[in-house]
């Protein structure tokens, strides 16, 4: 395979970790026609397949353009704790990105092959607003790694909501950025996006 995008998934396995779905795809109890290339938790990420071979976990069958024939499967575990999973994630995949010389515009959701609700915990009730921000993340971790190679320093900043700690806040030309999910979440607020006309709206309970 020569891979042009990465295929965004969840386990929808609440208490599996990383080893044990890796152990899944070669249990001889497992009749399931399903693989992917690598599945990480909050510990670990394991990759399962070499990052040139098809992956069944698409759902889109096996034309030439499918995602099981073109994407990179990754699998995100939902146990644990999951927030540092999701780090995890962000991290790996900007990574994964910065070494391809991809942008974000290379991400795809299990979704968008063949309209299963996966990853799931980044539905959201039909909005993804989950998965924009996960996008969001990923394209700060990827914008901080690409400004470190050059020698730019992006300085991180501290920010505090109600008393709690929001992650990925940083400085640029005098201001401090920080991502609007993080704020809304450590404010108990609910945030949905609109992707038609690119609109984030907040609402307090």
């Amino acid at each position: 395979m020569k891979p042009t995008t990465i295929t965004i998934h969840n386990t929808a396995n609440e208490k599996s970790s990383a080893a044990n779905e890796r152990a899944w795809l070669t249990n001889p109890s497992n009749k399931v026609q399903a693989s992917y290339h690598i599945v990480i938790d909050e510990r670990e990420a394991i990759e399962c397949l070499p990052l040139n071979e098809n992956a069944w976990h698409a759902g889109d069958g096996s034309g030439i353009t499918s995602g099981n024939r073109t994407s990179i499967g990754i699998e995100i575990c939902e146990s644990g704790n999951y927030a540092k999973t999701i780090d995890n994630a962000v991290t790996l995949i900007a990574q994964m990105l910065k070494e391809r010389g991809w942008g974000i515009d290379r991400l795809r959701r299990h979704w968008d092959w063949s309209r299963k609700v996966c990853p799931r915990l980044m539905y959201d009730a039909g909005t993804w607003s989950g998965w924009y921000a996960f996008k969001a993340a990923v394209q700060g971790r990827l914008t901080e790694m690409n400004k470190g190679e050059s020698g730019v320093k992006l300085d991180k900043a501290n920010v505090k909501v109600n008393g709690k700690d929001v992650k990925d806040g940083v400085i640029i030309g005098g201001s401090v950025y920080v991502p609007l999910r993080g704020v809304s979440e450590a404010l108990g607020a609910a945030i949905t996006w609109d992707n038609k006309t690119k609109t984030a709206t907040i609402k307090t309970k």
